[in-house]
């Protein structure tokens, strides 16, 4: 796991990120902010009472330097802001609208982000998933051609690297959605030095069972494969065959995939949910997620549960894709 984010930190260091933490006076997000800082790997940005987060730094002996802090009731750029909110959410949201709404931290953060005053955003310690995503969702909106933002997770047991998609987001994915999950987890893959090598999971194996939902499957393999030709992708795959070669052998003879599959694609969430937390729990695996995909720029979401250490890992996280997105 070390040399997982050693990979992510030497490619965020040096180039000025700077990721918003819209929960500033939570003391898993001060610590986190303080170790970014201090490493040089990025420049956090916390939003909150000013008064009130300096108070809490000293309390827990963190130093702010290289900190930046926002109160969004006395943000100088605010004017601009609340225009470029109103402009984003199309005649949907007046002036005085917006004005209240960008008091609420989840929204003037992800503001910071679509205005490019920030690379990213790590929210999530003391709000829902929903508060989270619902402003990255109206804000800052998905990719050209992606329609649905989706969680993977990078599943890590030594050397073995893997990613598992979707298991936070859609409950059922119609062969569209796959595909695009399939497309934006390779990319997923590659920002963790991973050459993806992508397979799409089912009850069947290459026409072994016939249903709605291995067709389903084969049609967004079909699809991805329209949508980025030079993905190594395939399917329909039961996960022995993606994964064991002998297996392979004998289901997928003629599959580009020979049991070396390392990005796996679940038909839907129920399944994706199950077998990340599985993997995780019987077979050892430390579960690094999930990494929201598809968005134009970077929002990831805590769980309430986090330690330090994750908002840490998350916020190197969301600089790496701050990065990508960057020069997208």
């Amino acid at each position: 796991m070390s040399d997982l984010f050693e990979i992510l930190e030497s490619k965020i260091t040096g180039h000025n990120l700077k990721i918003v933490f819209p929960e500033g006076l939570d003391e898993r997000i001060l610590g986190a902010a303080g170790r970014l800082a201090k490493a040089k790997l990025v420049t956090p940005v916390l939003i909150g009472d000013i008064e009130l987060i300096q108070e809490k730094a000293r309390e827990l002996k963190i130093s702010l330097e290289s900190i930046e802090i926002y109160d969004p009731k006395n943000y100088i750029m605010m004017d601009e802001m609340v225009e470029a909110f109103v402009k984003v959410r199309n005649g949907k949201a007046s002036e005085e609208q917006a004005r209240e709404t960008l008091l609420d931290e989840n929204y003037f953060g992800t503001m910071l982000v679509h205005i490019k005053q920030a690379h990213g955003m790590v929210s999530g310690a003391t709000h829902s998933t929903a508060d989270t995503v619902r402003p990255a969702l109206r804000i800052i909106k998905t990719k050209p051609g992606i329609q649905k933002t989706s969680g993977a997770f990078i599943m890590v047991r030594g050397e073995e690297k893997y990613v598992f998609a979707d298991c936070a987001i859609n409950i059922n994915p119609d062969s569209q959605d796959l595909a695009e999950i399939a497309v934006e987890s390779a990319k997923t893959a590659l920002m963790f030095d991973i050459e993806p090598r992508v397979a799409m999971l089912s009850f069947s194996t290459k026409g072994s069972a016939k249903s709605s939902e291995t067709q389903k499957v084969v049609d967004a393999v079909k699809l991805a494969k329209e949508m980025d030709p030079q993905i190594l992708l395939d399917g329909e795959f039961q996960f022995d065959a993606a994964f064991v070669p002998s297996v392979a052998r004998q289901k997928a003879p003629d599959s580009p995939i020979q049991g070396d599959a390392n990005v796996f694609i679940f038909p839907s969430l129920e399944a994706g949910n199950i077998s990340y937390k599985m993997v995780q729990r019987l077979g050892g695996f430390e579960a690094v997620g999930p990494i929201l995909q598809g968005l134009n720029r970077p929002v990831n979401d805590l769980s309430r549960g986090c330690s330090e250490e994750d908002v840490y890992k998350l916020a190197v996280i969301t600089a790496a894709q701050g990065l990508v997105a960057q020069y997208q």
